[in-house]
């Protein structure tokens, strides 16, 4: 296992002359120099665990501390483990929770004998299989993501907004719908976020019966930057594992990356390098592009990623938001203007984007209806501020058509989550892709005028709803 740490007389690195919070600094006074990244541990106390992170100089060592602070003083002597951290991989893995060393941490006993893997790629990796290119939709029976920002199969998703608008509650969505529906595995990396949401997804994936095919790793908010960092390597090993080794279809969900780049921020600060805008370290894309560049899909099988990324005082403009943004397929931004409305999900179609939304991947009946879609929403926006001062009597007759159609629009992408049918009291529901192409067709061509658009909210599709024939 990897819990085990082994060490020998002539890997006799140093002693302890610093700790400086994560960061502990090394005077080298023995013969062996251990690469970046190599696990340390203390001469005495195997309990300790340092991570070699850089050098100043030829008799300075900077370490992350990945154990606790009260287990390091001044003076300790550090001994090297002559290796880096390796996790766990295989099928072992699956239906357990696991920490940043591949440790259970769920209280189910110790892993079945598997083998292990180390947590970081080696420049010059070979690669298991072509990578290739994702071209086909991979639907979520999420209504508002399907038809405005459609995910692929072998892409990747991010779910961008602020603090309670929904993100985590929509990213557990889409992973109950696909995982219980589809084959494969998935991979749930859970980086800087509460122990509560931990614990809630766990039960809701043991409840729904899809945790015997869901690994969960996690390094709450409560460890320390090191432990936070280094946690997102652990996540990516495994789904290198499954992807390369076991040629199974990954879903791999990451909660929350801006927690990702914030830990390597506050490790930044404590080394004292000179930061970038807005106080970011100054290897910000490096360290994202090092984590995004490993979830790419093969030949051989696919890895599709969901990733929250939270926003920190609703600042889009944010370095760390902004650095997240290229690596991905699609870009799913939630407003806090629709959660005020108390329409959920809070998806919003006029800045959200995906690369999937064109006629070749999605086909042109759904290409076009979204086209036609956002225009009206957007000429909706434009009526609104004229109803808000003279109400919608005074529009002309062809533009309360567009006004209304708009808004029972807006209410029919509104949607009841199966894991929140507890808390809603709603029935949850799942909708396929062509049933919401159909549905917003029909909207648009006036087949629904004479419906009031309060029965659009909160539907599934308007066929089961009643509101549309199903010829």
């Amino acid at each position: 296992m990897s819990s085990v740490i082994t060490k020998t007389e002539d890997m006799y690195v140093g002693r302890v002359r610093g700790v400086l919070g994560q960061i502990v600094r090394i005077e080298c006074d023995g013969t062996y120099q251990p690469p970046l990244r190599e696990l340390l541990t203390s001469e005495d106390n195997t309990q300790v665990r340092l991570e070699a992170y850089a050098y100043e100089g030829t008799h300075t060592l900077f370490c992350l501390l990945l154990s606790e602070v009260d287990t390091i003083a001044r003076g300790v002597k550090i001994v090297s483990t002559g290796s880096r951290i390796t996790v766990p991989v295989g099928k072992s893995v699956l239906g357990r929770v696991v920490d940043l060393y591949g440790e259970p941490i769920d209280g189910a006993g110790p892993l079945d004998d598997t083998q292990t893997k180390g947590i970081y790629r080696d420049q010059g990796t070979t690669v298991g299989g072509t990578i290739v290119r994702p071209s086909v939709v991979q639907e979520t029976g999420i209504k508002t993501i399907d038809f405005f920002v459609p995910l692929l199969k072998g892409g990747k998703m991010a779910l961008v907004g602020g603090a309670g608008v929904g993100k985590t509650t929509l990213q557990e969505e889409i992973l109950r719908n696909v995982v219980y529906d589809g084959s494969g595995v998935s991979v749930f990396a859970g980086i800087g976020e509460r122990i509560r949401e931990g614990h809630d997804l766990w039960s809701s994936l043991t409840e729904h019966n899809v945790i015997d095919r869901t690994a969960l790793v996690f390094g709450h908010i409560n460890k320390n930057a090191a432990v936070r960092a280094i946690t997102a390597a652990t996540a990516a090993t495994l789904v290198e594992y499954f992807r390369d080794h076991e040629k199974q279809d990954v879903l791999f969900f990451v909660d929350n990356v801006f927690r990702f780049l914030q830990a390597g921020s506050e490790l930044s600060t404590l080394l004292g390098q000179l930061p970038s805008e807005f106080g970011y370290q100054p290897t910000l894309q490096s360290e994202i592009a090092e984590f995004e560049n490993r979830l790419y899909s093969t030949t051989d099988a696919s890895v599709t990623s969901v990733q929250t990324v939270y926003v920190p005082a609703d600042e889009f403009g944010n370095p760390a938001v902004s650095a997240t943004m290229p690596h991905m397929d699609a870009v799913a931004i939630l407003s806090r203007e629709l959660t005020y409305e108390g329409r959920y999900p809070a998806v919003d179609p006029f800045r959200s984007m995906s690369t999937a939304l064109n006629p070749k991947t999605v086909g042109e009946d759904h290409y076009h209806a979204a086209t036609e879609a956002i225009e009206t929403l957007n000429q909706y926006k434009q009526l609104s501020r004229i109803v808000s001062i003279v109400g919608e009597e005074e529009l002309s007759i062809e533009n309360q058509k567009r006004y209304m159609r708009a808004k029972k629009l807006l209410n029919y992408m509104t949607q009841s989550f199966i894991i929140t049918e507890v808390e809603t009291g709603r029935k949850g529901t799942k909708v396929p892709r062509a049933d919401v192409v159909r549905d917003v067709r029909a909207i648009l061509d006036g087949k629904l005028d004479q419906v009031p658009p309060e029965k659009f909210l909160y539907i599934g599709d308007l066929v089961s709803a009643g509101l549309l024939s199903a010829s």
